[in-house]
């Protein structure tokens, strides 16, 4: 019997909804169960160490905070914020604001004060919690729009002594450093009843267009998802996820949150992104999420040590090329030609263990979600042995939808719909979606909740998509993103985009075509790249629109997409060396670009590209918003 079999016969398996009831009866059953068990690992800076934490020691600190929550003047069913990077105490104030029978709303740290100040309005959160001084000095301004707040939380942060967080009393919110709250706090009170149906959080989606939605998820709905997804892609106790999306993401929150305390695996928080390298080798994670940027910088990593040496780059991709065999031949049931069986050990010792331990060596399971992930980027990690499943969800059904199973995996496709969820296509291709963990509606909009579910619960995505015979989910793009050239043809731009964007020389792109006759994109470089590009080929580095390295740079564009139709080929491109940011407000939290930001940016670029013809220079329809 293997390890996993045996875990589930004495007794540990998943937490189900029907015993949970609500997320603070996940967390106290989870205690019960595993008191000694790791349950997070964080990076303690000041002693420059890893350490973990018992279920048992994350009980008493929930424990702390829940006291203190109970003389803030809180009643059941009132929203609190969470401004942290992902961390114990993220973790921690989640779970005791659940046992207080409170709604959680998650900010990113990374979003600008601006739209971190609309959510804590429009969600009428009453106290926040937030990591540093910093963070709530730059929200203090806009403390008009959000005066129902009462209560401000300050975390010391990595390495501070909370002393240095005392705020001078001013007009507005209590603010405290989050030392003395929790010095003060003894003695919570017992849970208030919280039904499965009651909402448990707000998840914000992420607004490429306007203003985010607020959408109103239940315990139920996030236990139900998290069980559903854990019995399409077994998770297990003696597993170590590493956290790296931020937990404010509904994809996050529900798989790298709440699935593993719900199977007792342990969680350990990834410092930032100039550290993820070293944490992969300190954590050796068996599972991670991720969103397809993440992907493509790994595998734009990859190809950059594999380019040392032409030797060294052609062993990486025969590695990548065979190693894609296995997988297919695997899949199909099929035998592996002679030649390739020949050569695998060999490759596997010299390149793809090298890989692979680059990323801590035991990587069990990779989720992929949020984004349409490139097959391109799919077949090399897979064929490098990094076992990346995709999937497909949205904030609304909190989130996972569909995903394809480790035994049944099938890039450029996002699997089967978990089990207990339904979908189906309008005649115009949009997919929609009917499942027991869908949203309860969008906070203050009952508007936009009516045309997002009908009467009998469908939920319309915004998703073009195909279903196969076999049932399997492969998504097209948005209705809303969806170019249609004035030949008819219509085009996915992300499909382009992220091809282009496979090289490390292009940092960002935007598609447009829209009633126009062919595609054309501006394009963001990589500063540091190209200077070392120009260079090599005599550019000016600062004009990179001069005609000669302009047409470099579109043939390069262009060997990228020699496997896609005639009439989705760029035929020219712009090119800047202004990265498109979230200050700008040009990327959503989760780091997508806003087209409807960007295009009027560029709007003189993209009619010259054209040849101004006079043709409408829109650079196509809107893009809705899309949690997961």
């Amino acid at each position: 019997m293997s390890d996993h079999a045996q875990q589930d016969a004495i007794g540990t398996h998943p937490i189900a909804p029907e015993e949970a009831v609500n997320l603070w009866g996940l967390f106290s059953e989870r205690v019960r169960r595993s008191p000694e068990a790791i349950a997070y690992r964080g990076f303690d800076r000041a002693t420059a160490s890893w350490r973990a934490y018992s279920w048992k020691t994350i009980f008493e600190r929930v424990a702390r905070i829940r006291a203190a929550l109970s003389r803030e003047n809180l009643k059941p069913g009132d929203r609190v914020a969470i401004l942290l990077p992902n961390c114990i105490d993220w973790a921690c104030f989640d779970i005791a604001a659940h046992g207080s029978g409170l709604v959680v709303v998650g900010l990113y740290p990374h979003d600008t004060a601006d739209s971190n100040a609309y959510i804590l309005a429009h969600s009428d959160a009453r106290l926040a919690i937030v990591d540093t001084k910093a963070r709530w000095t730059s929200l203090r301004p806009l403390r008009a729009t959000f005066p129902q707040l009462e209560c401000v939380w300050i975390t010391s942060g990595p390495g501070r002594p909370a002393v240095e967080l005392a705020v001078p009393s001013a007009p507005g919110p209590a603010v405290r450093a989050f030392a003395d709250v929790l010095a003060d706090a003894s003695g919570p009170p017992s849970p208030p009843p919280t039904k499965a149906s009651d909402v448990a959080t707000l998840i914000y989606t992420s607004g490429t267009t306007g203003r985010p939605k607020g959408v109103m998820l239940s315990h139920f709905a996030v236990l139900w998802n998290a069980y559903a997804t854990q019995r399409a892609v077994p998770i297990y106790a003696d597993d170590t996820f590493l956290s790296v999306l931020p937990l404010a993401h509904v994809f996050e929150r529900t798989a790298g949150h709440y699935l593993p305390m719900m199977v007792g695996a342990t969680i350990a928080y990834a410092r930032s992104a100039q550290d993820l390298a070293d944490d992969f080798k300190a954590v050796q994670p068996t599972a991670m999420l991720g969103v397809p940027l993440i992907f493509e910088r790994m595998c734009a990593a990859i190809r950059a040590k594999g380019a040392t040496s032409p030797l060294t780059a052609k062993l990486l991709q025969l590695t990548i090329d065979i190693g894609w065999q296995r997988f297919r031949a695997a899949r199909q049931g099929s035998r592996l030609g002679l030649k390739a069986r020949l050569l695998w050990p060999l490759l596997k010792r010299l390149v793809a263990s090298a890989v692979l331990a680059a990323f801590g060596g035991r990587l069990r399971v990779v989720f992929s979600g949020g984004a349409p992930l490139e097959v391109g980027v799919a077949q090399m990690l897979i064929g490098l042995g990094l076992p990346v499943v995709e999937g497909y969800g949205l904030t609304e059904t909190a989130p996972v939808v569909a995903v394809n199973r480790p035994g049944d995996n099938l890039p450029g496709s996002v699997g089967h719909p978990l089990d207990g969820i339904e979908v189906k296509l309008t005649p115009q291709g949009e997919l929609l979606v009917h499942s027991p963990s869908t949203m309860a509606g969008y906070w203050k909009d009952d508007a936009r909740t009516r045309k997002a579910l009908d009467s009998d619960g469908w939920l319309a995505t915004g998703d073009v998509a195909e279903i196969a015979a076999d049932g399997r989910v492969f998504i097209r793009g948005r209705v809303s993103e969806m170019i249609v050239l004035s030949i008819g043809e219509k085009i996915n731009p992300n499909v382009v985009e992220a091809k282009i964007t496979r090289d490390p020389l292009f940092a960002q792109v935007l598609v447009v075509g829209n009633r126009r006759p062919h595609l054309v994109a501006i394009v963001v470089l990589n500063a540091e790249i190209w200077a070392r590009f120009a260079a090599e080929h005599g550019f000016d580095v600062q004009h990179p629109n001069q005609q000669v390295s302009k047409t470099e740079l579109l043939a390069k564009v262009a060997s990228h997409l020699t496997d896609l139709p005639r009439f989705a080929q760029v035929r020219a491109v712009h090119l800047t060396l202004d990265p498109w940011t979230l200050d700008a407000g040009l990327l959503t939290p989760t780091l997508k670009i806003k087209r409807e930001r960007i295009a009027p940016l560029f709007a003189k670029e993209i009619e010259a590209l054209y040849g101004g013809q006079g043709v409408p220079t829109s650079a196509g329809p809107g893009t809705a918003s899309r949690g997961a």
